[in-house]
């Protein structure tokens, strides 16, 4: 990939935007006649709407409609019974967002209760193997743990988490005869235009869905949740537009979370410190109306080379809203089992933590059998452990302290698949010189619009000021949803692709035009840099605008697909990382505090520096919520989320986050994809909770496998 852009760590390209406010986010459109939209939620986990009064909410003064039939509407779930508390029943519209809410509380309902089962640990619930997530075992896993010569083997909860970004689910929907048009929250615009098509009986292409901007999403906006078709279905009765911003209490009911789990693992090795068997066990819960499950199998069969390896993963449906991806979905929580597991089993054996994992790691995939097409953790390892002073860590528990506070030092692997989708992609450079590429992906905050700009403009030979990427509108080209570390990889092949594409036409175009200083060039020896196109066999030079003016066009485009084809079935691409982490224990108040983190990792070429090490310093924020503060409590009587906003669900502040680094591996994998990069936005979360609980082990001895971790359990 020719060019100097990639690389460069630049700021992003909408910051200022986004500071000044100028940035227009879904609720934040202005459209004529615009009406209010506000959910009324159901108070059961399980039952029947047997009566509804809606007089007094009509009867409020700005109050129009007040929708309670949704029968006509194709959802997830049931229409017309409850299946999770703060289900959607009615829809109050008015003609501000204030008489909507007040006429929402005056709605009056009464119900047919059903008993209900809320709670993952309920005997009455029934699990089942997760479909996806077939049974797996390699060797003699029972066998071998039974005559190993040391044995671990934990036990580990870990409590359901709410995503709680800054911007609130928000979805403006306006029809205009049968073509609808929605301004929503999304991180998949085309896959939230299939959503309400589907559950409108409408055509897809009579669907279109525009989000340039998100105020964070970390999975919560992947998918169309109720409150999206809503709007749709509000606006289509009212025959006006219609805006529905949930509130921070029903953010907490109307989309996803991730997943409470329950998890053993068990470890069998030799005194040398080679493991020999893994046995990984992991439960989680979903709802009753769909079975939501996540790669928690993935890193306990891959991470290390253990010849006798098995792992089971079983769903318990509850009654409840189904659950869905959160940042490092599945391989945050396993990694949380397996790196503590991992980290006493060196204590266990007096081995170093880092010399443990380097004396079990593998030579290729032992899933696949598959070689790897990059694999740099040895060097993730020496990095992290010589910027973060690992060679001061004790190995004697509880050896260091400062004043009445207990230090502790711990780490832990990291590891996420290299997620690739198939992505379209149209570029076009107009006359004056500049360029735009567009595709239909989102940015909830990684900096996709300036990270991809940068691979466009190398591609095209271009300056970055002279680069625009479009994306946020589902009648671009097609894009898979903005998740899964999935983006760089696969919409950065894509925009290099059509620019490369469209940079070979300009060439093209040149060579063959006598009026061009190229005419006759051999189209291979071409360069293309700052705008200009020169041969390298006599320094002749021509422009993208020079080319366009001779022939008499406005602009020129291409527009290609890229795709990973078959390569997962040649090689096993994975991102890698070593995190370090910190801490001081009081060990009179079990109070923990993070001191310090650093993190090495392995992901391909970096393209834009500054935006990675924000991504890896959010991912690190996250996993400090993870480890010490966020956990969903439910009141199991009703299903009522308890703590269901920032007043009472705690996730972490600037006091709680002290000095975070990371650093990364000068390397590519141009076996993955034609850029050579890995994701990026998963992996910055996995091994953090296992570092931290590492570190609080080191400090005090206690050996924690419950998330969050709580004061009581050091008192």
């Amino acid at each position: 990939m020719a060019g100097d852009v990639v690389g460069q760590a630049l700021s992003r390209v909408d910051a200022r935007l986004k500071v000044t406010g100028a940035a227009t986010y879904a609720a934040e459109h202005r459209l004529e006649g615009l009406l209010y939209g506000v959910i009324v939620n159901g108070t059961a986990a399980r039952g029947r709407v047997s009566g509804i009064a809606t007089d007094a909410a009509r009867a409020h003064p700005g109050v129009l409609h007040v929708l309670t039939d949704f029968s006509s509407l194709k959802l997830a779930h049931s229409s017309t019974e409850l299946v999770f508390y703060g289900q959607p029943i009615a829809v109050v519209v008015a003609t501000t967002a204030e008489a909507a809410a007040h006429g929402a509380s005056l709605v009056e309902t009464a119900y047919d209760r059903q008993p209900a089962t809320t709670d993952l640990d309920d005997p009455r619930a029934t699990s089942v193997t997760a479909p996806s997530n077939p049974d797996y075992s390699r060797g003699d896993p029972d066998g071998a743990f039974g005559s190993a010569e040391a044995k671990v083997d934990l036990e580990f909860t870990i409590s359901r988490e709410n995503h709680n970004p800054i911007e609130l689910p928000s979805t403006i929907a306006r029809w205009e005869g049968g073509k609808l048009t929605l301004w929503d929250k999304s991180q998949w615009v085309q896959g939230a235009a299939r959503t309400v098509a589907g559950a409108l009986g409408v055509p897809e292409q009579d669907v279109r869905v525009h989000c340039e901007y998100v105020g964070g999403g970390f999975g919560s906006a992947i998918r169309a949740y109720d409150h999206v078709i809503l709007a749709a279905f509000a606006a289509r009765q009212a025959g006006r537009p219609v805006k529905v911003v949930l509130s921070r209490r029903q953010f907490f009911y109307g989309t996803g979370y991730r997943p409470a789990s329950r998890q053993r693992l068990a470890l069998g090795a030799g005194t040398t410190g080679r493991i020999d068997s893994l046995i990984y066990e992991v439960r989680t819960e979903t709802s009753r109306y769909e079975q939501y499950q996540e790669g928690l199998t993935d890193l306990p069969k891959f991470l290390y080379g253990v010849p006798h390896t098995q792992t089971r993963y079983r769903l318990t449906a509850i009654d409840t809203q189904s659950p869905a991806s959160m940042r490092g979905p599945g391989v945050v929580s396993s990694a949380f089992a397996l790196e503590t597991a991992v980290d006493q089993l060196a204590h266990d054996l007096g081995i170093d933590p880092i010399e443990l994992r380097l004396r079990n790691e593998p030579t290729r995939d032992e899933v696949t059998r598959l070689p790897f097409s990059t694999r740099r953790l040895r060097e993730c390892y020496e990095l992290g452990a010589r910027r973060f002073g690992w060679a001061r860590r004790g190995a004697a528990l509880g050896g260091r302290t400062d004043g009445d506070l207990l230090i502790g030092m711990g780490m832990a692997t990291a590891a996420y698949h290299n997620n690739r989708r198939e992505v379209g992609s149209r570029a076009r450079v107009d006359a004056d010189g500049t360029a735009t590429v567009a595709t239909a992906t989102s940015d909830m905050g990684p900096g996709t619009t300036t990270s991809v700009m940068q691979v466009a403009a190398d591609a095209l030979g271009l300056p970055a000021r002279q680069v625009t990427f479009r994306l946020g509108d589902s009648a671009y080209p097609v894009a898979p949803p903005h998740a899964g570390a999935t983006t760089m990889a696969s919409v950065g092949s894509a925009a290099h692709s059509s620019c490369t594409a469209l940079r070979n036409k300009f060439i093209g175009m040149a060579v063959a035009d006598t009026a061009s200083p190229l005419y006759r060039a051999d189209p291979a020896k071409v360069a293309v840099g700052d705008g200009r196109l020169t041969s390298g066999e006599n320094g002749a030079a021509d422009t993208y605008r020079a080319i366009l003016g001779r022939a008499g066009l406005p602009g020129l485009e291409a527009t290609a697909t890229w795709g990973p084809g078959d390569t997962d079935t040649r090689i096993s691409t994975y991102g890698y990382g070593a995190v370090f982490a910190e801490v001081s224990v009081d060990p009179l108040l079990g109070l923990v505090r993070i001191r310090r983190m650093f993190a090495a990792y392995d992901v391909g070429r970096v393209v834009s520096p500054k935006l990675a090490h924000s991504q890896a310093i959010g991912g690190m924020v996250g996993g400090i919520g993870m480890a010490l503060l966020e956990g969903t409590v439910t009141d199991h009587r009703d299903g009522r989320i308890v703590n269901a906003g920032l007043a009472d669900y705690l996730v972490p502040v600037n006091a709680d986050v002290p000095e975070l680094d990371a650093a990364f591996i000068d390397t590519e994998d141009p076996l993955a994809d034609p850029i050579g990069v890995k994701g990026l936005g998963e992996i910055t979360i996995v091994g953090v909770p296992a570092a931290i609980g590492n570190a609080i082990f080191n400090a005090t001895g206690k050996r924690l496998t419950d998330l969050p971790i709580r004061l009581e359990a050091l008192l």
